[in-house]
């Protein structure tokens, strides 16, 4: 029996032994129900799925009278079922990308050994054996998928798998999961031990030069029609769908290449080999095109394969390997020219072109033969290393720990390198400003860490230094470093690493701190202190840093801890974590945290409750930097910590307003504004006045849009903002008697300060929610009695329109509050038409009429696609023209004046003709007449240009009156597309030159 057989025999035999569920009449029905899809002109690909029913329903064993199982009959019923997943595997052309990608090992392998079957592959025979050349193409093309197939799976099984995580345990899930795995891992066993005779049948395939025939649905049909026709053969030799000879080469060269390249890394030989399959592979395809591939190839895949060909394969007097960084490094380590590999990294640092994970390799490899002995790699390493910092620095990625090992021991030379990579990586000159503060921030921060001064004019002094730092800074720099604490700048030798400490009280104290200091690794500082202890008892090392912060509230708590090593260690581990989530290295603040917690539950329950607040914190920031920002929604059991959190009734625990804050924009951002109004415990409400301002913010939303009568809440979130808004009066009496009045701007009637609800509003990203807030604060804005130009906003109608004691209301921090709002809005959404127009509005109150054009534009511009669309008339309301007009008339661009009164429901001829009588006018004039389709403004214009003997502009007027499509007798639909087309140029027009 062949190899082939037996796996077919292993497949089938491994099927679960329960009787067909299918009866013979359902089976007849899909049958026929497939083959009508099949036969349609352009059928949807079936779902290879299918393929997976039939062979599963025709595998399945029988169970006789006796109740022994039988293997599965050979009846008509099963030979269809088997015909039926053959035809939608021709279907799908025996593409076989898209079959391992759906089908299992086990699955596939049948399929194929049914294909091997029904092509009259001769039963018995190795593939290995028989003549190609002398079968019919149907049967010889069946033997090269079925090897193609074998050294592809073989290929596959040798890349990592990531494991999926399981679900609930279920035990006849479980057993078939183990059933198939055993199956997969018998049948990969036999391939990889036919693996030598699947090579040399590809290989053979490569000397046929005639084209092949596969399999389709017409010459299945034929085969199951009349099954004794030989070898495949139906009409003529020439039977299936036609491959030609160049795409067979091009398919398993490439094929070749993969298992060839697989097995080069026992035997560095056959990288040659495999090198010539992809070259060939790609002369191919550039021949004949990847488009004409019946077999797509991964073409990004093969130009990887064959650069990882032309690094292993390349020698030292090979001058067209030495083309691309990569050959050069890997010439480079071989033949121990390491200087050349510092000089590729650094002009590497300007174009960025080799990856991270590279480069870290490179150094790996560095490191090791430096371990191995060779001291004269150690300044190497700190070369390459340098330029990889840089390279991460440059990128916006986190400083590897090496780095900060490497320069605890700086010197004048490795300064002078560090600075020589520095100004080699960033061109000043066309660098982003995004580039320049990144470089700014690393120098920055290497002086803050630097102990000798000396090293710090060195840095400081540079021409880079001095370009990309302002003065400001500069000084502020120099501020900080002479506050620094004076005990770290004690420690002026240089600090050895933390794993060369020898644990011994002779270890100078400084160096030690200044461990602490830069470690973020929970255990690292846990020996560290434990070391710092056991040489002092009388220091509190928790002060040795002033950047490790903690909140009152809980420092409180923490500094009450009886044991100093403990105090030390909670406090240090709270405030870097703290310091990490600040700065949005979320990994190690919950590496810290998560240290922290199981310290404290040893012996704190407050202190444990304290933890557990600020994980869900950090949780929250970690989810909205990371799936949130790409509208991802929570998972469910973050919100129900989210609600614990709020509903928790836990007494004396200290907590921080931030987390309740956090919480309660949290829910807002992702709609939860059922719980918010029905849900949230009165008491809470009561006591939280973040929780109430989302209740009424909730409860807004969700009667948005809707009756008078319910908008009582909308009501009640109007007097709580007024009443956060208002000023508190005191009266005092002067030395000279008089009596004067003093306002206070921050109110403490309300239920907090304004300054706090305009930072939590921030926190804020539903659209509508921030709609509400903003339509609000326009609202507010717009009741005052002195105000000239009312804001637009939506919503507007909902709030009140009156406030019994308009002296109380702060007016100019409503004003500048609806500023800072609009802008933080359009940096949720900048194509927020509403919010454009509130923009608009502001600049135009404020007499900015540039700006104000350019944002009612913008508007227009992005709820039109550009103005190729019709500008909606809720965007471009009246009041909007009216504003636009006078933001040109007060530009003196009174031809756009003229225009723009064409848009009104009713055309103001008055301003427009008074416009057109303006001759200092700062816009085209003429050239605008083009946009013009009001007869009577053009008449107007004809004879204004006859009056004053301007016959140029006059014939200008004439020849636009003149087109054929503004003839007042036209249909009604005529003019008003010719009017939509003016207009679409107009603002086209108009937005380039205010854009």
């Amino acid at each position: 029996m062949s190899a082939e057989a037996a796996d077919r025999e292993a497949a089938t035999s491994s099927r679960p032994c329960t009787p067909p569920q299918t009866s013979w009449f359902e089976f007849v029905l899909e049958e026929a129900l497939l083959e009508q899809h099949l036969q349609k002109p352009s059928p949807d690909p079936p779902p290879v799925q299918l393929i997976v029913q039939f062979l599963e329903q025709a595998s399945k064993p029988s169970v006789n009278e006796q109740n022994q199982v039988q293997p599965p009959p050979d009846n008509k019923r099963n030979r269809i079922l088997k015909l039926l997943a053959l035809k939608v595997a021709a279907h799908l052309k025996w593409d076989l990308d898209v079959l391992e990608k759906s089908l299992s090992v086990p699955v596939l392998n049948m399929l194929l050994n049914e294909l091997l079957c029904i092509s009259k592959v001769p039963p018995g025979t190795k593939h290995v054996d028989v003549d190609l050349s002398s079968l019919p193409p149907t049967t010889a093309m069946a033997i090269l998928l079925y090897n193609r197939w074998a050294i592809r799976t073989i290929v596959q099984s040798s890349f990592p798998v990531k494991q999926v995580k399981p679900g609930p345990p279920q035990l006849n899930v479980m057993n078939h999961i183990q059933q198939e795995k055993e199956l997969t891992e018998n049948i990969l066993k036999v391939l990889k031990e036919q693996a030598a005779d699947s090579i040399l049948v590809l290989e053979g395939a490569l000397k046929l030069n005639k084209d092949l025939y596969v399999h389709t649905i017409r010459t299945l049909d034929l085969l199951a029609m009349e099954p004794g026709m030989v070898n495949g053969e139906t009409e003529s030799s020439t039977a299936g769908l036609k491959i030609s000879a160049e795409e067979i080469q091009c398919q398993v060269c490439y094929d070749l290449g993969a298992i060839y390249f697989q097995q080069g890394s026992t035997n560095a030989a056959v990288h040659e080999k495999a090198k010539e399959k992809f070259f060939k592979t790609k002369e191919l395809i550039a021949k004949n095109g990847s488009s004409s591939l019946h077999f797509t190839i991964d073409e990004e895949r093969l130009a990887g394969y064959c650069q990882a060909c032309e690094v292993l394969t390349s020698s030292s007097d090979d001058a067209s390997q030495q083309a691309t960084p990569y050959s050069q490094i890997h010439s480079c380590l071989k033949s121990g020219k390491y200087q050349d590999i510092v000089k590729i990294f650094l002009e590497d640092n300007l174009t960025l072109s080799l990856p991270e994970q590279f480069r870290q390799s490179v150094l790996r490899e560095l490191f090791q033969k430096a371990q191995q002995g060779n001291d004269a790699l150690d300044e190497v390493c700190f070369k390459v290393c340098v330029c990889n910092t840089i390279c991460d620095v440059l990128q916006g990625r986190i400083i590897d720990i090496q780095f900060c090992q490497l320069f605890l021991k700086p010197s004048k030379e490795k300064i002078d390198f560090l600075l020589e990579v520095c100004s080699g990586s960033i061109n000043l000159e066309n660098a982003s400003e995004e580039l320049k503060r990144r470089m700014a921030a690393f120098l920055k921060n290497l002086c803050l860490g630097m102990e000798d001064l000396q090293f710090v004019f060195m840095i400081s002094s540079h021409e880079l230094f001095i370009k990309l730092l302002k003065d400001d800074e500069r000084k502020l720099l120099i501020d900080q470093m002479r506050k620094r604490s004076p005990r770290i700048n004690l420690c002026t030798k240089p600090v050895t690493s933390f794993y060369d400490i020898p644990a011994s009280a002779s270890v100078n104290i400084g160096q030690l701190e200044h461990q602490l200091i830069l470690s973020v690794d929970p255990w690292r500082i846990r020996q560290i202190l434990i070391e710092l202890h056991g040489m002092t008892s009388e220091r509190q090392f928790w002060t040795i840093s002033n950047k490790w912060e903690v909140p009152n509230v809980y420092g409180n708590v923490i500094l009450g801890i009886k044991d100093s090593l403990t105090r030390d260690l909670v406090y240090i581990l709270m405030a870097k974590g703290l310091h990490c989530c600040a700065i949005k290295d979320f990994v190690h603040a919950k590496q810290l945290f998560a240290a922290c917690l199981e310290l404290v539950t040893e012996f704190s329950p407050k202190l444990r409750q304290v933890m557990l607040n600020e994980m869900l914190l950090l949780d929250i920031y970690t989810h909205e930097a990371g799936p949130g920002a790409s509208g991802e929604r929570p998972p469910s059991d973050l919100i129900s910590r989210v609600r614990g959190y709020l509903e928790m009734r836990v007494p004396d625990i200290p907590l921080r307003q931030v987390i309740a804050e956090e919480c309660v924009a949290f829910l807002l951002n992702w709609c939860e504004n059922e719980y918010l109004t029905m849900q949230v415990p009165l008491p809470l409400v009561q006591t939280n006045p973040y929780v109430k301002l989302g209740q009424l913010l909730a409860a807004t939303c969700k009667e948005l849009p809707g009756p008078k009568e319910s908008r009582r809440t909308a009501k009640d979130l109007w007097e709580v903002v007024v009443q956060i808004c208002s000023v508190s009066n005191q009266h005092k009496r002067g030395n000279d008697g008089r009596v004067s009045l003093i306002k206070h701007r921050e109110s403490t009637l309300g239920i907090m300060y304004r300054s706090e609800l305009l930072s939590f509003i921030k926190k804020l990203r539903e659209p509508l929610v921030l709609t509400t807030i903003l339509s609000l604060f326009v609202k507010l804005h717009n009741v005052r009695e002195d105000i000239v130009n009312d804001i637009a906003a939506e919503h507007i109608s909902i709030w009140p329109s009156s406030i019994p004691n308009l002296q109380s209301v702060d007016f100019e921090a409503v004003a500048i509050t609806v500023k800072e709002l609009v802008s933080y809005a359009l940096t949720i959404n900048a194509n927020n038409h509403f919010w454009l127009i509130i923009q608009a509005d502001i600049y135009f109150a404020t007499n900015q009429y540039s700006a104000a054009l350019h944002y009612y534009l913008q508007a227009g511009a992005v709820c039109s696609d550009f103005f190729n669309k019709m500008v909606p008339p809720d965007v471009y309301t009246d009041q909007v023209i009216k504003r636009m007009i006078k933001c040109c008339s007060l530009l003196n661009c009174h031809t756009q004046v003229a225009i723009l009164c064409q848009f009104l429901r009713e055309v103001d001829y008055k301003t427009a003709f008074k416009a057109l009588q303006e001759q200092n006018s700062h816009d085209a004039m003429d050239s605008y007449y083009e946009y013009i389709w009001d007869v009577t403004i053009l008449e107007y214009l004809t004879y204004l240009h006859h009056k004053r003997g301007e016959t140029d502009k006059r014939q200008i007027a004439i020849k636009a009156i003149g087109q054929t499509e503004l003839n007042a007798s036209n249909p009604e639909e005529v003019l008003q597309l010719a009017a939509q087309r003016r207009k679409k140029k107009f603002l086209q027009a108009m937005a380039k030159l205010y854009f």
